[in-house]
């Protein structure tokens, strides 16, 4: 058991007898439970005709929010006659999955919401990319080995 200040600011000074290890994982607990809730869906918008440099700047939007561990909302909006191409669209989505195909998890499938072609990623946990990673190089050894 240790001594612990709890409140040095007030008069007199609050102290508690108490396990500070045990003290210190209630604490961690908590951080890890705020930066959970932290999580935000961020949306990025397309046009079914997009050009490359609009594209590559906005799959850099995409990369910056998925590192910063938020999930992404990609929807493709459609003007007037272009829903009459809807492939367009699905093919534009495609595009972005395969960008980041082996780094996220689709949490919504694409769908049409109105005249919004709609999907959300979100990314893998870092465990699970570092078990990824693990395998792939055991398969590298084990391939140059025979």
């Amino acid at each position: 058991m240790d001594l612990i200040e709890v409140a040095s600011n007030a008069k007199p000074p609050v102290a508690r007898i108490m396990d500070f290890g045990k003290f210190k994982y209630k604490e961690e607990r908590k951080l890890r439970k705020q930066k959970k809730k932290n999580s935000e869906v961020k949306e990025v918008r397309f046009s079914p005709f997009i050009a490359d440099g609009d594209y590559n700047v906005r799959i850099e939007k995409i990369r910056d929010f998925l590192g910063d561990s938020n999930k992404v909302r990609v929807v493709v909006v459609f003007k007037g006659r272009q829903l009459g191409s809807k492939q367009f669209g699905y093919k534009l989505l495609e595009r972005v999955l395969d960008e980041f195909r082996d780094r996220v998890v689709i949490d919504m499938e694409p769908k049409f919401l109105g005249r919004h072609l709609a999907m959300v990623i979100s990314p893998l946990k870092k465990k699970i990319l570092k078990n990824k990673d693990a395998k792939t190089e055991n398969k590298k050894i084990s391939s140059k080995e025979v």
